[in-house]
C-alpha cells in the first residue's frame, strides 16, 4: 500500500461503504493552534489530533518534541476512532509535516493501513464542515517498534557508517541561523537534504522515481539500516521518512533529533556546508 493518496482517492473512499478514520493534525511551528483552523472547516468527519499535545511528550531532555507515551498515543487514537483495522487517512494544512508525524507514530506503533492525505487540505476541493464528529471507540493498541528508531548513539554512529540526512533547511544546517535550539549547525557527518525538496511547487509530493532519484544523488543505497533522518525535534524528520518510503528506501527517524543532540553540550557540532 502506498503510504499517500490523493484528494481524489481520498474523497472516494470517504463516499464508499468503509469510508476511512479521518485525523486532522493541523499545526504550525510557533504559530496558532490548529484546533482554530479546525473549528473553521475540515473534512467531513475527520477528528482534530493536536500534535503538540497528544503526538508529542512533554518537552525535556529527549527534546521539543519527544515521543508520546505510547499507552497515552493509543488512547488518543481509539477516542478518535482508530481500531485495529481502521482504514486512516491523516492530513495537515499541506506542509505534510504534521501528517506525517501522525502518520510515522501510527506505523511505529505497528498500524499498517495509514496514508497521508498528498497535498494536505489545500489540495482538497471538496466541501468542509464545522461539525464536530463523535466517532465510537476504537480498538487499536499500539505496539512499538514496527519502524526503525534511532537515539542520539545511533544517529551519531550512523553519521560515520551509513548515511544521516539532516531534514532542516540548508541554513540551519550550516549554523547560519537556529531560531529554535541553543546552537546551529548539524551532526557531524550528516547530509543536507532538507524536506521541502520532496514536494514540487504545488505542495504535492515529487513522484516516486523523482524521490528515488534524488536519495541516491545523496548517497542512498537502498540497503535496509544504512539510511537515518533527523531535522529540529522529529516532525519534519518523519515527512523525510515518508518520502524515502515513497521512493523504497527504508530509513530510520532519530526523534530527538537536533533539540536532543543540543541539549547535552558534550556532543560534538559541526557548522559549514554539506562536503558533498
Amino acid at each position: 500500500m502506498k503510504p499517500i493518496i490523493s484528494a481524489s482517492a481520498c474523497a472516494s473512499e470517504l463516499a464508499g461503504p468503509r469510508p476511512p478514520v479521518l485525523l486532522d493534525v493541523r499545526w504550525q511551528l510557533g504559530g496558532p493552534h490548529g484546533r482554530l483552523d479546525y473549528e473553521a472547516g475540515h473534512l467531513p468527519g475527520a477528528v482534530f489530533v493536536d500534535l503538540d499535545a497528544e503526538l508529542a511528550g512533554p518537552a525535556g531532555d529527549g527534546g521539543r518534541h519527544p515521543l508520546p507515551d505510547p499507552e497515552e498515543f493509543g488512547a488518543v487514537m481509539r477516542r478518535a476512532g482508530v481500531g485495529r483495522d481502521s482504514s486512516v487517512i491523516v492530513y495537515d494544512g499541506g506542509q505534510g509535516w504534521a501528517a506525517a508525524r501522525a502518520w510515522w507514530l501510527l506505523r511505529w506503533t505497528g498500524h499498517r493501513d495509514v496514508r497521508v492525505l498528498d497535498g494536505g487540505l489545500a489540495a482538497w476541493t471538496g466541501e468542509l464542515s464545522k461539525e464536530v464528529p463523535s466517532p465510537a471507540e476504537g480498538d487499536f493498541v499500539p505496539a512499538p517498534g514496527a519502524l526503525p528508531l534511532l537515539d542520539a548513539d545511533g544517529a551519531a554512529a550512523l553519521a560515520r557508517s551509513g548515511l544521516l540526512l539532516d531534514a532542516r533547511a540548508a541554513e540551519r544546517y550550516r549554523g547560519d541561523v537556529e531560531p529554535m535550539d541553543r546552537v546551529g549547525g548539524h551532526i557531524p557527518g550528516a547530509v543536507s537534504a532538507p524536506t521541502a525538496e520532496n514536494t514540487g511547487p504545488d505542495g504535492l509530493f515529487l513522484p516516486a522515481e523523482r524521490l528515488a532519484a534524488r536519495f541516491s544523488g545523496l548517497g542512498t543505497t537502498g540497503g535496509a539500516g544504512d539510511v537515518g533522518v533527523y531535522c529540529g525535534s522529529g516532525v519534519s524528520g518523519a515527512h523525510q521518512v515518508l518520502a524515502l518510503e515513497i521512493a523504497g528506501v527504508p530509513s530510520a527517524l532519530y526523534a530527538g533529533s537536533w533539540s536532543e543532540w543540543t541539549r547535552d553540550e558534550s556532543r560534538p557540532v559541526a557548522t559549514g556546508p554539506d562536503p558533498q
